[in-house]
């Protein structure tokens, strides 16, 4: 075995010194698909330790909110809610990783009435409803918060089990966009609240990161889809920036039907080439 191992070497050695153009380009092609296998999987190492710390603080948030729930301290947990949640909406593809858990955590109420499961509804925004719409703060709802702080416990145990991969980052980054252009922008996740612009910011961070930790394998794929992503994901954060407050973002009930077409549109915008991104895996 040595000695044809000998023969194979010598005659890729001199295959390598009397080869053609074609020959040294396959090798850069090589080196360069070889350099980008090398970023995605530390584009995945990175996201990883991104989401992790994502879900720390979530999970530190969601006791404090369910703290303030059980003092009935009704202005900390509305001061909360919205700025807790942002860092769920972030590391969400991971969440939704977990089917039974995300649900349990993040369904409106039109959710589970639609799959005719409304006595199943638990999670944040059955707690939204008691503080914004019912203003009150019941036994039931400190019950809630229980379930809720469980639930978020379990997700950030089962995260650190989750196999990190180009692909669900990938189809993450979409749904994120997905989520905000057809649900959100509506107004429909957060109808007691009206903080829906925290959650598309977080969305939108969320996806934005993805491509960030893409970028150095996306520019050596197609360096014009990089910067046009980056054009997009600047758009859209130039709109958001639009309703800024000292502490967060104006209600969302603040906001005009235009106001909301225009942003609709510049989210769908950044769609399309987010979802071409996807040539940093082929």
């Amino acid at each position: 075995m040595k000695k044809l191992s000998a023969v194979l070497l010598s005659s890729a050695l001199l295959l390598g010194a009397c080869g053609s153009n074609d020959d040294h380009k396959d090798n850069k092609d090589s080196s360069k698909d070889s350099d980008v296998k090398s970023e995605l999987k530390q584009a995945t190492k990175d996201y990883k330790s991104y989401t992790s710390k994502e879900l720390d603080k979530f999970l530190k948030g969601t006791e404090d909110f369910v703290k303030a729930v059980k003092a009935e301290d009704m202005d900390k947990a509305k001061e909360l809610y919205p700025k807790v949640r942002m860092y769920y909406e972030r590391s969400e593809p991971v969440a939704e990783a977990f089917g039974d858990l995300d649900p349990k955590i993040d369904a409106r109420l039109a959710d589970m009435e639609e799959e005719k499961k409304a006595d199943e509804w638990t999670g944040y925004h059955k707690v939204e409803r008691d503080l914004y719409e019912r203003k009150a703060i019941t036994d039931t709802t400190k019950k809630d918060a229980d379930q809720l702080l469980k639930d978020a416990k379990e997700l950030h145990a089962k995260a650190d089990t989750l196999d990190i991969t180009p692909k669900l980052m990938l189809q993450g980054s979409v749904d994120l966009l997905n989520e905000v252009s057809t649900s959100k922008v509506s107004g429909e996740e957060e109808i007691y609240s009206h903080t829906d612009l925290y959650d598309f910011k977080a969305n939108i961070e969320g996806a934005q990161k993805i491509y960030e930790l893409f970028k150095p394998a996306l520019e050596k794929k197609d360096k014009k889809l990089s910067d046009k992503l980056e054009k997009k994901f600047a758009k859209v954060n130039g709109l958001l920036d639009k309703f800024k407050t000292d502490d967060g973002y104006k209600s969302y009930e603040e906001v005009s039907k235009a106001q909301r077409k225009e942003f609709a549109d510049a989210v769908n915008e950044l769609g399309e080439p987010l979802s071409q991104m996807a040539k940093v895996n082929q």
